[in-house]
């Protein structure tokens, strides 16, 4: 007989997905006094060769198109199906295997994001220095998180909601039931699965919809991006954040690109930074590009900055708790399995340790890093660790700007350390300073995920703890071979590789001195002033510094949310009833998303076809509205 079939129905309640009465602590789904099978010899493998899997996979993606897969929902939903089918497996090991998983993606993406760099400079870097940048970043990313734990993913809960972590729950949850709350959450996941498959492969309709606007001297383009997966989160995050986060890109594409066009095209000759095609010749998205970008990288140095300070008193708080528990540690009780962290004194060494290891970690030109170098990567680690952390909660890890971070830390290091190394030494100082910095950011916004996921489920967060650095680990090492397979693709140009040629641009114009101070700085001003308006200077960022074309299908997600909610008078069986089937809707996406990634990274002859014609957006505009329908008429029961 199977585990599965003695096991007693699990859920989550509802006290999920909305904060807590003061004094009041959370249930989670497996009590705390329950011992589960969890940390297993069998959840490291499978969770090793997805997360393998999906790393080298996302590379592929993050180098072509700018874009990665969460790897979370995938992973927990391979781990259902292997150990359904051997018979064996609990709650707990599904959620270490996504734990797992989901790492290889995000240090993918620390990796790719900005690792290219070295070899748009014609260097060639092999297994040194990919290897030691993917271990000391991602341990920052990890060791920073423990500490953070009690303050954003406890003391914080119903407020910063985690989307994806949260869906993540729903899918290890609803997998074990045998009711109606599995078969609506795999009801989405089929929906998801169906409407990205027959876009992707069938190619019935555009992905993005982008309509062009150039009347009575008012020039941009608007959109969305007509996917299941951002429906699903807008309903997760709810309207408040949606709207301003969207109200960020309308401020950047109605507002700030009109006026580029309508002031810039007059010029007949490039206008800096871009140095070889007039304002008038490009498109909104190469605006966008050239010029928003930079104007939303201020914006997100400023939210993550205000957002640290207004911060402080509690993150001090934090830390005194720990260091006043570290300083009882002989005397101390025994602690609850669901609320145990690895011991403060091994994070502590750890951090000193791998602080000192980045200092001393030799250049590709020369001598070592430095001590001035290091103390920066770990300060600015911490720091936009818990951006990171508060993104990925407040609008999900697909939203998580990491470019952007990496962008502010290269500016910053530039400026401080530019003329402490040769010139041969600064550019590769300043990139190495801003790898571990995007490495550990966006291991942060996993290793977030995955905690809130186990707070809700009851997994131990010393175990997932452990799971997350074994996972760098593993990804780490074939991260160098990954790179070596694409390094003929970058250097031709057969990659865009946007981010990593974005800093490169940074890195070079600071140092050459003719960096857009005027596009940050007016970022800096625009987070300013949405910070004096009382509202979420974060997501405002975010909106600014992505594409309006990501807000708009949240918008629709947080609207749908908006009229449950005034319908049934705050949370109800109908809002979680909606949850439930949003957390599909974005299983089924990226369970195809990662089906896409495989085919294109293992070069399949698979589902060749001609892509969809720009004038095909009214079949997407329908095809995305029945999908949004299909979400209210679950809602509306």
């Amino acid at each position: 007989m199977s585990e599965d079939a003695n096991r007693p129905e699990i859920r989550l309640p509802a006290q999920a997905y909305q904060p807590l009465p003061p004094g009041e602590e959370y249930q989670p789904a497996v009590p705390a006094d329950v011992q589960m099978p969890e940390l297993t010899i069998r959840s490291l493998i499978v969770g090793i060769a997805t997360g393998i899997l999906f790393g080298a996979a996302n590379a592929y993606l993050a180098l072509k198109v700018g874009l990665t897969v969460s790897a979370s929902i995938p992973a927990a939903v391979i781990a259902v199906a292997i150990f359904r089918a051997t018979g064996r497996g609990t709650l707990l090991e599904t959620n270490m295997v996504q734990t797992i998983g989901s790492s290889g993606d995000s240090l993918a993406a620390g990796v790719i994001f900005t690792i290219p760099v070295l070899y748009l400079w014609g260097e060639t870097p092999g297994f040194w220095p990919i290897f030691p940048l993917s271990i000391l970043g991602g341990l920052l990313g990890i060791l920073f998180m423990i500490p953070l734990r009690r303050l954003l993913i406890v003391r914080e809960h119903g407020r910063l909601t985690y989307p994806e972590g949260t869906a993540c729950a729903e899918v290890q949850v609803a997998a074990q039931g045998r009711g109606r709350q599995a078969q609506l959450l795999f009801t989405g996941m089929g929906i998801g699965a169906i409407y990205t498959a027959l876009e992707r492969f069938a190619h019935l309709w555009p992905a993005e919809v982008d309509i062009a606007i150039n009347r009575l001297g008012f020039r941009t383009s608007v959109g969305a991006d007509v996917t299941p997966e951002l429906l699903g989160v807008g309903y997760i995050i709810g309207p408040q954040i949606a709207a301003v986060m969207l109200a960020g890109g309308a401020v950047g594409w109605l507002v700030i690109i009109p006026l580029i066009y309508l002031f810039g095209s007059a010029a007949g000759v490039p206008i800096a930074p871009e140095l070889t095609t007039p304002i008038a010749q490009m498109d909104s998205f190469t605006i966008w590009s050239r010029y928003l970008r930079y104007i939303g990288a201020g914006a997100v140095a400023f939210g993550g900055l205000f957002t640290l300070i207004k911060s402080a008193p509690t993150l001090w708080e934090s830390v005194r708790v720990a260091l006043a528990g570290l300083r009882q540690r002989t005397g101390r009780t025994s602690v609850a399995r669901t609320d145990e962290d690895l011991p403060f004194s091994l994070v502590l060494a750890g951090l000193i340790a791998t602080g000192l290891l980045v200092a001393f970690l030799p250049l590709r030109t020369g001598g070592p890093l430095g001590i001035p170098a290091g103390i920066a990567v770990v300060v600015f680690s911490f720091f936009f660790v818990t951006v990171s952390s508060r993104i990925v909660g407040l609008i999900g890890s697909s939203s998580n700007p990491i470019s952007g971070m990496t962008i502010a830390t290269v500016l910053i290091c530039a400026l401080l350390f530019g003329q402490a190394y040769s010139p041969a030494e600064a550019k590769i100082a300043v990139l190495t300073i801003g790898a571990l910095v995007c490495i550990a950011a966006a291991m942060a916004g996993d290793t977030s995920q995955d905690l809130k996921t186990g707070f809700l489920l009851g997994a131990s967060p010393r175990n997932q703890q452990i799971g997350e650095i074994i996972a760098i680990v593993a990804t780490a090492l074939v991260m160098s071979t990954v790179m070596e397979l694409f390094r003929a693709d970058i250097v031709a140009g057969n990659f865009k590789a946007p981010q990593a040629n974005l800093i490169k641009l940074v890195i070079e114009g600071v140092l050459g001195g003719n960096l857009p101070w005027g596009l940050v700085l007016t970022g800096i001003a625009l987070a300013g002033c949405v910070e004096m308006m009382g509202l979420p200077t974060l997501a405002f960022a975010v909106g600014l510094y992505l594409p309006i074309h990501l807000a708009v299908p949240i918008m629709v997600g947080g609207l749908i949310r908006l009229f449950v909610e005034r319908r049934k008078g705050g949370f109800s069986h109908q809002l979680e009833r909606g949850v439930l089937y949003a957390s599909g809707l974005i299983a089924g996406a990226a369970l195809m998303g990662v089906v896409a990634a495989i085919i294109t990274f293992f070069q399949l002859p698979l589902f060749q076809g001609t892509a969809p014609a720009p004038s095909q957006w009214l079949i997407a505009a329908i095809a995305f509205s029945l999908l949004s329908g299909s979400l209210w008429r679950v809602c509306k029961r």
